[in-house]
C-alpha cells in the first residue's frame, strides 16, 4: 500500500483560495443584490426592508419568528421605564484557560454592549412585579457559563427574599464548551435555587424560545410552574441527528418545535408575541389573587 503524503502548507492554502472562489461563482445573482438595508427570510425566502419586521421582528410575508435579543425583549413585555437591572458588572473568568477565551468575550461585550449572555432585572408587567431573566442569542448563542449561572441563581435568590415571581425567558445553545465542568456546574447550581422559591410557594414560569436546546433545557428551563413558548420554537436537548443516529429511527418533521412539545406535555402553552404581555400579565394577577384592576 502507498504510503499517504500530507499536503504541506502552501498547497492547502492555494486549495482553500479555489473552494473560496468557486463558492463566490455559485452565489445566486438574488443573493448578491440584497442590499444591506433588506433581510431575506429563510422560510419563504421573501426579501423585504428590515424596518418591516417591525418591534416584534415577524416576516410580514409568512410571519415567521425572527430572534429578539434582550433589550428588544425586555421593551416587549416590561411596563415602560420599569426595569431595574441586576448584577449588570459581572463578568466571565477563564478557569480552563481556554485559547483566545477572553478575547472572544471581549468581542462579543463590544458587538452586543452585554457582559454575558443573559440580563436579569426587577420590572412591572401590566402593573405585576416580578424578577424577570432574559437570555441573549446574540452573545455566543446564549451558551451556559458561570456568569449566565451566577446571575440566574442570584435573580432566583433575589426572588425568593423579596417574595416576588420569577420568569425566565430562555434561549441557549446549551452549556459553554470554553468553561467545561464549570458551565455544568450550573446546571445544578440554579435549579437548586429554583427549587429554593418553589419550596417559599412562589411562582416561576419559563418563556421558551427558539432555540433552547442542551444543558439550559436539562435543567431550568423545564423546570417553571408554567412553561410557555413561542410558537415554532425549537425545543430539545440533542440535536436532531444525534437522536436519530442513537435510536436509529427517523423521526418527524416537527419533532422538538415548540407545537410538538405541547402534543406530548412538555410545554402548558403556546402564546405569540403580541399575546405575550398580556399573558403574562394575566398569570401573575391570577397567582397574587387579585382581579383585574385591583392593586
Amino acid at each position: 500500500m502507498p504510503k499517504f503524503k500530507f499536503p504541506d502548507v502552501d498547497t492547502l492554502k492555494s486549495r482553500m483560495s479555489e473552494l473560496k472562489q468557486a463558492a463566490q461563482k455559485d452565489k445566486k445573482p438574488e443573493e448578491e443584490a440584497i442590499p444591506s438595508t433588506s433581510i431575506k427570510c429563510p422560510s419563504c425566502e421573501n426579501v423585504f426592508d428590515k424596518k418591516e419586521l417591525g418591534m416584534l421582528k415577524i416576516c410580514p410575508k409568512c410571519a415567521r419568528y425572527f430572534r429578539l435579543n434582550s433589550k428588544e425583549r425586555i421593551r416587549l413585555v416590561a411596563d415602560e421605564g420599569s426595569f431595574e437591572e441586576l448584577d449588570s458588572t459581572l463578568n466571565a473568568k477563564n478557569p480552563l484557560n481556554f485559547p483566545d477565551y477572553e478575547e472572544k468575550i471581549a468581542k462579543m461585550q463590544e458587538k452586543t454592549g452585554l457582559k454575558d449572555a443573559v440580563v436579569t432585572g426587577v420590572c412591572t408587567i401590566g402593573g405585576e412585579k416580578a424578577v424577570l431573566g432574559v437570555m441573549d442569542s446574540g452573545f455566543m448563542m446564549a451558551s451556559m457559563g458561570s456568569v449566565v449561572g451566577e446571575k440566574l441563581t442570584r435573580a432566583f435568590e433575589y426572588a425568593t427574599e423579596n417574595k416576588l415571581p420569577i420568569i425566565i425567558f430562555a434561549c441557549s445553545g446549551g452549556a459553554r464548551m470554553q468553561e467545561g465542568i464549570v458551565s455544568l456546574m450550573q446546571m445544578a447550581k440554579v435549579s437548586a435555587a429554583a427549587a429554593k422559591h418553589s419550596k417559599a410557594g412562589l411562582l416561576y414560569i419559563t418563556v421558551l424560545t427558539d432555540p433552547t436546546t442542551g444543558g439550559v433545557t436539562a435543567s431550568f428551563a423545564m423546570l417553571g410552574d408554567i412553561i410557555v413558548s413561542e410558537p415554532k420554537a425549537l425545543i430539545g436537548f440533542a440535536g436532531r441527528r444525534v437522536v436519530e443516529g442513537t435510536i436509529k429511527q427517523k423521526l418527524p418533521d416537527e419533532f422538538q418545535t415548540a407545537e410538538f412539545q405541547l402534543e406530548h406535555g412538555f410545554v402548558d402553552i403556546i402564546v405569540t408575541r403580541e399575546e405575550m404581555p398580556i399573558k403574562l400579565r394575566d398569570i401573575l394577577r391570577i397567582h397574587s389573587g387579585r382581579k383585574d384592576g385591583a392593586r
